[in-house]
């Protein structure tokens, strides 16, 4: 990979707990790596992550 072409990452911070959401909320919640409250994933910055973020942005703080 170049110097030139660096790869954008997101952290995510799960801010809330996802107990009494949705099941699909508490699938995408483990699906971007989140477990406890306050743990954190880098991910990459793609459309589909940021669906995923915008899917749950009531329990999630981003940086």
């Amino acid at each position: 990979m170049d110097d030139n072409k660096k790869i954008k990452t997101i952290k995510v911070t799960l801010v809330r707990s996802p107990i009494g959401t949705k099941q699909s909320h508490r699938a995408t919640v483990r699906g971007l790596g989140l477990r406890k409250v306050n743990s954190f994933s880098m991910l990459h910055d793609t459309p589909e992550t940021r669906g995923m973020i915008h899917k749950i942005n009531y329990l999630v703080k981003c940086e």
